[in-house]
């Protein structure tokens, strides 16, 4: 059946190609009509009774290939017809008039004209008028793609259908805007996104439930079954990388489990706040102050039991305040850093002493403050501090002053540093008033200042030193005045150094270096970081530093010393041979004159080296001077060598 559908279908279509061809010359459709002009006068009998004459265009019903044709007693040979009336023809496709109604008229044109004379203008009026519609619907909207094809008969139009049950019907697409194209767009998302409950079984809708119910009940089992104690050790793990705040903030909103692990005074030990309220620079209102203010309260009430070390950073209003809070809430705070903060009060630090009995470490480097707060807090409560640093100015000398007084006895570190682009920084500081002030003295730090020796009244010219002084750094980017003179006063009591940093000190000599009761030296740095080789004071004599080293020395920097290629040869053979070889892990010998020799002897002994820079060395073959980073590296510079 489907097969033979088709088939009249195809015959049809060719058949009414052919006619439409025909038709296309006015000249053989006016033949062609004039020969059949008796088609007007017959009449058809149709199915429901109704006389119409012949030509007139019909209906065709759909050609459906369904289960409903194949029955075995109906074998239908052409599709069958339903009756349209006339404007609904004209209505389908244009010019389907004058296709099926033959121009019989115009052979007895007058009897017509003379009895109804009005008619031609009425129809050239209607013709206009559906004309002017057509154009205005034209340009509005554009008709889509009718589903059915029309074949033109001998004698009538049939329409037949070109879609069956099971295709689907395309539709143009809509001239618009984008905003109409996104709409159509997301529309389908979102009906993808429905659940399709009724076409589901009922079987499939119970193992639907039951995956939905599963997934988040695993979910919080995991969640309400892991113990408090192991959070509480994860975010010990994140808190030592990240901080306290602002993770510890962030978890604590995550479900009731999180907070209350999160909320552990164990991890409130040690905060750092930084200035994150409003951008630098732009003023604040006065509800935001309030909520500043309300948000140190609560920390301070709720999380900050436990406080040890607290850090304020940035911040250019309320610290008075916050030291404040801070103090009366926190009784066990051991250290407190101030760093790039301004408008720091005497209030500040008389509301410390007697709040914060354990109070061991001020940090107020780079942040401005009353020298006579700090001063009076030394002179009070500095018998228990063992750690302060501080920032190169104007007040230094005032607080160097309270040092030498012996206001702080238990000080173990003293840091002075400055800016790296401050070029000079002299200091005037009397090393034998702070050796007998601070006798406890560990670590002693001069980052980017230069000492000048200062004499004060009362002061013995012997004393025992910093018989306890492990660390010692007057490192400088500029030039030191510092001579070997001065460098052993400072070191003459001093036999447990470990780490020497006397970077930028060109005129200490290696000599000098030698003399120093320090025999055993970890850390050497004597790096030269500036351009400047006529005020360096020694070229020679460093293979007599590696000898008395060679056992303990474990970092070496010799950056841009003008030492020669024999002399560097020497030092390098004697830290190979030395006992201390296979713990050797550090060298910087960039623009040094060391050659291959020299560095295959060093290189072939120490197992642990792993940094070796040898950049803008000249002695050293082409590909070879750059920085080597790990074992891996320097065993391959090893068999290059």
């Amino acid at each position: 059946m489907r097969a033979d559908a088709r088939l009249l279908a195809i015959r049809i279509g060719a058949k009414g190609q052919q006619l439409r061809h025909t038709c296309r010359n006015p000249k053989d459709k006016q033949d062609r009509c004039a020969a059949r002009p008796r088609l007007r006068s017959k009449a058809v009998p149709a199915t429901d009774g109704r006389q119409r004459p012949v030509g007139s265009v019909l209906w065709t019903d759909e050609i459906k290939f369904s289960a409903d044709m194949d029955s075995p007693h109906e074998e239908p040979s052409a599709p069958a017809v339903m009756p349209v009336s006339g404007p609904s023809s004209q209505h389908i496709t244009p010019g389907t008039e004058e296709e099926a109604n033959p121009q019989s008229d115009r052979a007895g044109a007058p009897q017509k004209r003379s009895t109804k004379g009005k008619e031609p203008l009425k129809r050239k009026a209607a013709s206009l008028k559906e004309k002017s519609k057509k154009k205005k619907r034209s340009g509005v909207r554009r008709e889509p793609r009718p589903n059915y094809t029309v074949q033109h008969g001998e004698d009538m139009l049939l329409i037949i259908s070109n879609i069956n049950q099971f295709d689907s019907v395309w539709k143009p697409k809509r001239r618009g805007s984008k905003r109409k194209k996104t709409k159509t767009k997301i529309a389908p998302i979102n009906r993808r996104k429905n659940p399709t409950k009724p076409r589901l079984s009922k079987v499939a809708e119970k193992a639907s439930v039951s995956d939905v119910n599963v997934e988040p009940a695993e979910s919080s089992d995991w969640g309400h079954s892991l113990p408090v104690e192991v959070l509480v050790k994860i975010f010990e793990l994140a808190v030592l990388q990240d901080g306290a705040v602002p993770f510890l903030c962030r978890v604590g909103r995550v479900c009731r489990l999180w907070n209350s692990a999160a909320s552990s005074p164990t991890l409130w030990r040690s905060v750092s706040i930084g200035y994150c309220w409003i951008e630098p620079g732009k003023s604040q209102l006065p509800g935001t102050e309030q909520k500043i203010r309300n948000t140190v309260n609560w920390l301070a009430q709720n999380r900050f039991s436990q406080l040890r070390d607290f850090t304020l950073s940035h911040w250019k209003k309320h610290v008075d305040y916050v030291v404040q809070v801070v103090a009366e809430s926190c009784s066990n705070l051991q250290s407190l850093k101030l760093s790039y903060c301004m408008g720091v009060t005497k209030e500040a630090f008389q509301n410390l002493g007697p709040a914060c009995p354990s109070l061991e470490s001020i940090n107020v480097q780079h942040t401005e403050f009353r020298d006579d707060g700090l001063i009076s807090f030394l002179e009070t409560n500095g018998n228990k501090l063992k750690r302060l640093f501080l920032t190169r100015n104007t007040k230094s000398e005032k607080l160097l002053s309270v040092l030498c007084r012996g206001c702080c006895p238990e000080l173990r570190l003293l840091e002075i540093n400055t800016k790296l682009d401050s070029g000079y920084c002299p200091l005037p500081i009397c090393i034998q008033a702070l050796q007998v002030g601070c006798p406890k003295l560990q670590v002693f730090r001069l980052m980017n200042v230069s000492p000048i020796p200062k004499m004060i009244r009362n002061t013995p010219s012997s004393t025992p030193g910093f018989p306890l002084l492990e660390e010692l750094c007057i490192a400088s980017s500029a030039h030191s005045l510092l001579t070997d003179l001065d460098l052993l006063n400072v070191l003459h009591g001093s036999p447990q150094l470990r780490v020497l940093d006397l970077r930028g000190c060109s005129r200490v000599t290696a000599m000098g270096l030698y003399n120093l009761p320090c025999e055993d030296l970890e850390c050497f740095y004597w790096g030269l970081y500036f351009n400047s080789n006529v005020m360096v004071a020694s070229n020679k004599g460093i293979h007599m530093l590696a000898q008395k080293w060679s056992s303990t020395l474990r970092e070496l920097d010799l950056t841009n010393q003008p030492f020669t290629e024999e002399d560097m040869e020497i030092a390098m053979g004697h830290l190979a041979d030395g006992p201390g070889a296979d713990a050797f892990r550090s060298l910087n010998v960039s623009g040094t004159k060391i050659t291959s020799s020299a560095l295959r002897l060093l290189a072939a002994q120490a197992t642990a080296l792993s940094y070796l820079n040898l950049s803008s060395c000249r002695y050293l073959p082409r590909g070879l001077k750059r920085v080597y980073r790990g074992q891996e590296d320097i065993q391959q510079l090893l068999d290059k060598l």
